[in-house]
């Protein structure tokens, strides 16, 4: 059996491999842009009391046990009209509570037009966030295809990213 061992050998196929090397190099730098986000806040109208008798006239007439509030057919701006309540006290000598809140809300503002990356934002009662721009300053990048990255730091709102793959495939 050991003798017939190195015939085997002659009749097997021989064996090919294929090896692919890939080397992958990218580089960015990103300079941030400024902006703004604002909110604008909305009109709210609430009215809740003990021994009061509400309202409301209009056109002329006068229309118990209602009570006005917005107006959502009449906006103007983004803004809704109020309609008036009038309160009147039910039983006269008797201790009464009236509460009445009113927010009156941003109007719709103009578009806004940035003038040199800067946007001037309207000043709003909702929330507003306001991010500065980056600036450039000295930012630059060298990427070496041996994989060395080099940055040179920017203003601030800079970044830079280097990155080098490398991948070896054996079929």
């Amino acid at each position: 059996m050991k003798k017939l061992l190195p015939f085997l050998f002659l009749f097997s196929a021989p064996v090919y491999a294929d090896i692919k090397q890939e080397f992958v190099t990218s580089a960015q730098i990103t300079v941030d842009m400024p902006y703004s986000v604002t909110n604008k806040l909305g009109t709210t109208y609430s009215l809740s009391g003990n021994n009061i008798t509400p309202s409301v006239t209009s056109g002329g007439s006068t229309t118990s046990g209602v009570i006005g509030g917005l107006n959502v057919g009449s906006i103007t701006a983004g803004v809704p009209a109020m309609i008036q309540t009038d309160k009147a006290i039910t039983t006269s000598g008797s201790a009464f509570s009236l509460t009445e809140a009113l927010t009156m809300g941003d109007v719709t503002p103009s578009a806004i037009t940035p003038s040199s990356g800067i946007a001037t934002i309207p000043h709003l009662s909702g929330q507003t966030t306001v991010g500065s721009g980056g600036t450039a300053g000295n930012l630059a990048m060298t990427s070496l295809s041996s994989g060395v990255h080099s940055c040179s730091a920017g203003g601030s709102g800079t970044s830079c990213i280097g990155s080098t793959t490398v991948r070896i495939t054996i079929d």
